[in-house]
């Protein structure tokens, strides 16, 4: 059985994907081998052998094909690679022995790391102790009182305290005789220190130090000072309230003073002590005896009428009326001038007692305010104090390896891609073109 060129590559190809160009060019130039390596690959190369036919030694440019040119590029820099593979890893090794070697060489830093909470400042209100309960006061501290909390961490009266305390210009080997010692203390410290706000409003403030139980000492001395510090805001800010209070006092009772001179000369000029009772006595008698005399009056003028009645009969009620119309004119002119003066002392009245009452009130304060002044309320809560540390914070000898490692083995690749690429070209001949 034979086949022919025009039967076999018809159906050697039927229900075959679609070709793309170049393998259309192959196959319509005749060349039966190159359709059977382009379909099948290398093997193909044996089949015509079987129809009795040889190989077309055509020569076909399989390059064009894209994706062996990424192959080939892949497969070029791999190749570089592993040609210079010694040289990659003897880079990748002394990176490795100088880093374990200057990791080794690095001091050991313990962290001290102590957590607390801001209590709220009006805590420390006489309303928050001594109220009725309608204050409603929060127990822990809002984001303005972290922020006063974090602010005094970081502030200068804090790392003064820390670096006399601790003996940071000694401990730190920096000589404090030279023009800079103060501003390297400070730098050293604080690269050292870290205070900040955690995800849960507490408050984490930790210190490093090459030894352990310095690091935790220094943590909790720290915070410590901390809280007196915000303690100390918050009594000055009572003090003030005291002297404030106390100022007011002074300045009520010499108020109160005069008032009180006032009123008792207006007393006693219009002989007015108590204003109710007083109006009220004075009505009753004024109505009284001028109803007597009226009752005297005509009772004098029936007798003076009838006849018979003796002389001392009528003279005796004659000086009784007499006497009713004495009693009645003094107490028309008491009560005249009660009228004149009752406004006024009543004024002053109203004052006085004002006065006392303002007084008074402003004296319990003073009582409550120095009363919480003297008490020692807290300005935070120490959630987990600093404990020794167990383990180093850093450095961390395996990154510092793996990363040197890694850098090695990234600049050693370029190097010798750039290397072999440019391994050719004569630098002489372009520096001197240049």
């Amino acid at each position: 059985m034979a086949f022919t060129f025009s039967t076999a590559l018809p159906n050697l190809f039927l229900q075959q994907p679609p070709l793309c160009q170049w393998q259309t060019e192959a196959v319509s130039r005749g060349s039966l081998s190159a359709a059977l390596l382009i379909r099948f690959g290398r093997k193909a190369l044996l089949l015509p052998r079987l129809w009795g036919q040889k190989p077309n030694p055509a020569p076909i440019d399989i390059t064009e094909r894209p994706f062996m040119k990424e192959n080939d590029n892949l497969l070029g820099v791999l190749q570089t690679l592993f040609r210079w593979k010694r040289q990659i890893l003897t880079v990748c090794g002394i990176a490795a022995i100088g880093a374990v070697g200057i990791s080794l060489l690095l001091p050991n830093y313990y962290k001290g790391i102590t957590v607390f909470l801001a209590i709220s400042p009006d805590q420390a209100k006489p309303e928050a102790l001594y109220g009725d309960g309608q204050t409603l006061t929060e127990y822990y501290g809002n984001e303005n009182d972290i922020d006063r909390i974090l602010t005094l961490a970081q502030s200068g009266e804090l790392l003064k305290f820390m670096i006399d305390s601790f003996r940071l210009y000694e401990h730190y080997d920096i000589n404090p005789d030279k023009p800079k010692a103060a501003f390297k203390v400070r730098d050293k410290f604080l690269s050292l220190y870290e205070v900040e706000k955690t995800k849960r409003d507490a408050i984490e403030l930790s210190i490093e130090d090459k030894d352990r139980e310095l690091a935790s000492a220094m943590a909790n001395a720290a915070r410590n000072k901390i809280a007196t510090m915000a303690r100390q805001l918050i009594r000055d800010g009572q003090q003030r309230t005291i002297t404030s209070y106390e100022s007011n006092i002074r300045n009520k009772e010499s108020q109160l003073e005069v008032l009180g001179d006032s009123l008792i000369a207006m007393r006693r000029r219009y002989s007015i002590f108590n204003i109710e009772g007083q109006s009220e006595a004075l009505t009753t008698q004024l109505s009284e005896t001028e109803a007597k005399l009226v009752r005297k009056r005509a009772s004098l003028q029936a007798l003076q009428e009838a006849n018979g009645i003796p002389r001392d009969t009528i003279l005796l009620m004659q000086a009784q009326v007499r006497g009713l119309e004495e009693e009645f004119n003094t107490l028309n002119t008491r009560m005249e001038r009660f009228n004149d003066g009752m406004a006024m002392v009543g004024t002053y009245d109203r004052q006085y007692l004002e006065a006392n009452a303002s007084l008074s009130e402003d004296k319990e304060r003073l009582k409550q305010t120095l009363s919480v002044y003297e008490s020692d309320i807290p300005a935070i809560v120490v959630v987990e104090p600093a404990e020794v540390p167990l383990i180093k914070s850093r450095p961390k000898r395996s990154l510092i390896v793996i990363g040197a490692v890694a850098i090695a083995f990234l600049f050693s690749i370029i190097g010798v891609l750039v290397l072999d690429n440019y391994r050719d070209v004569d630098w002489k001949a372009v520096y001197k073109g240049a």
